[in-house]
């Protein structure tokens, strides 16, 4: 797995080191926002649901020619998970806010006004906040008489975020059209799984993971510089 992250961090690098050599080079500036529906990977398992939010940021591309260059961004993602009740009125929520930090391979295809593309690549993160959404004592569960306490998991509902800090593996697909040369208009659909746990993940712990994974759906817009 270290090999595979210092691949996906080198790589953009390598791949626009090479093609500069032979093409012309395109800075594009721009922004995005969109829609996430997350849940967490949690060891043991609890019963979940995806939960959404909104994400929004902005990005420098720099791309070659032919099929390959290199993107950066920096975004507001909301994250975090639901609980699954099945048919019961009890709900709860937990957002995580994280600003993040992608940078990514970017490879292209198609004509002059319409291409596809993926992106490819690691990304860091820092919670800068979280919030809980109930209409029940989640700090004590049990004392709801319709809480469903058979086989689940409650330790997480009131278990307080250790670790800020996250990193993982992200990767995109989308397409773009381009207006008038320096104007286009994009939309990906992009998918995040986190390697860090949010909560202690000892052996003493309750969870030995508890990491992120997330869909994300944006629109976007970028400006031709050079």
């Amino acid at each position: 797995m270290k090999k595979f992250l210092l691949f996906l961090i080198l790589a953009p690098w390598i791949f626009a080191t090479h093609a500069q050599k032979h093409y012309e080079s395109h800075v594009h500036v721009g922004g995005h926002a969109g829609i996430t529906m997350s849940e967490m990977s949690f060891a043991p398992s609890v019963k979940q649901k995806f939960t959404q939010g909104i994400t929004a940021g902005v990005a420098i591309r720099y791309a070659e020619e032919r099929h390959v260059g290199l993107i950066a961004e920096l975004n507001f993602s909301q994250r975090g998970w639901a609980e699954k009740f099945e048919e019961s009125p009890l709900n709860y929520s937990r957002t995580l806010n994280y600003v993040d930090l992608p940078v990514m391979t970017h490879i292209f295809f198609g004509g002059r006004n319409f291409k596809g593309f993926i992106n490819l690549g690691p990304q860091i993160s820092y919670m800068i906040g979280s919030s809980i959404s109930s209409n029940f004592n989640y700090e004590d569960p049990t004392s709801n008489p319709s809480f469903p306490t058979t086989f689940r998991m409650t330790e997480q509902l009131a278990m307080p975020v250790k670790n800020k800090f996250d990193y993982g593996i992200t990767a995109g697909l989308g397409c773009e059209g381009i207006i008038r040369r320096r104007h286009s208009v994009m939309i990906e659909a992009r998918f995040y799984y986190g390697l860090g746990n949010i909560f202690p993940s000892t052996k003493k712990d309750t969870f030995s993971a508890s990491r992120n994974v997330s869909i994300a759906v944006t629109l976007g817009y970028m400006f031709r510089i050079k």
